[in-house]
């Protein structure tokens, strides 16, 4: 009996180190994020909570004050805006991925390795995601521009809030290809499924993904050790995993 006390006070105050953190994460790396915090749980025993989204919506939230200690953004203005008004932790901003866009359809043979398929424009309708709330958007329209392909293509545009919904409007043949973020269609390295042209990276700005500390989460102990895991070695190797740079 004389060693169970210490047992169970040790076994008390390990679990009064556990902690939860609230993650907003850039609809894009969806897939990466659970991977990562189910390890992150694992590792560390903090829980993290993650809510998936458009960069736009989750910025008006973050300023109104939503619950959010993280935000893992899929461009670097907005963390970056966050910061200068005062609604992240200065100097805890970086970039965890560099993603890439690729023009998709769930059909194989649809989408030819160099993006012809765009010049002879013979489909009815293509996927993107909003570009005034999506990264990924932007640089779809981008690479439409640098192309000299906009005027024709942009009528044919079924435009998703985010680029997860793009990719539904594809997989379910409402759209007969668009573009979405590789990551949606990477397992492992590999493309997984239809047709696909990785846009090279000159037709379109980069696109940084950037997380930031936001100020519910400072001094937060699942959060702050969330944004270490994130730089961890095994994050990155999840990360490229699914098509990312780093």
């Amino acid at each position: 009996m004389k060693f169970l006390f210490p047992l169970a006070l040790l076994l008390c105050n390990c679990t009064s180190f556990a902690d939860e953190v609230q993650i907003a994460v850039a609809a894009n790396f969806t897939a990466p994020a659970k991977m990562i915090a189910a390890n992150f749980e694992k590792e560390t025993g903090h829980k993290a909570v993650l809510a998936f989204g458009s960069m736009g919506k989750f910025y008006a939230q973050i300023r109104n004050g939503a619950p959010f200690d993280v935000f893992l953004s899929a461009d670097d203005s907005i963390p970056a805006k966050l910061e200068a008004e005062g609604n992240a932790v200065a100097g805890s901003r970086f970039t965890y991925a560099t993603g890439k866009l690729v023009l998709w359809s769930a059909k194989p043979g649809t989408v030819d390795g160099k993006g012809e398929v765009l010049k002879k424009n013979k489909f009815k309708h293509l996927a993107i995601a909003n570009p005034k709330m999506a990264k990924y958007g932007a640089a779809a329209i981008e690479t439409l521009e640098s192309l000299k392909l906009l005027p024709v293509i942009q009528p044919k545009f079924v435009s998703g809030e985010n680029i997860t919904q793009a990719y539904q409007f594809i997989a379910s043949g409402n759209a007969e290809l668009g573009f979405v973020a590789l990551s949606q269609i990477t397992k492992e390295g590999k493309i997984t499924e239809g047709s696909a042209w990785i846009v090279p990276d000159h037709l379109h700005q980069p696109i940084r993904q950037d997380a930031v500390l936001l100020n519910k989460g400072k001094g937060k102990a699942a959060a702050e050790a969330w944004m270490s895991y994130l730089k961890s070695d095994k994050a990155k190797t999840v990360i490229k995993s699914f098509g990312y740079e780093l």
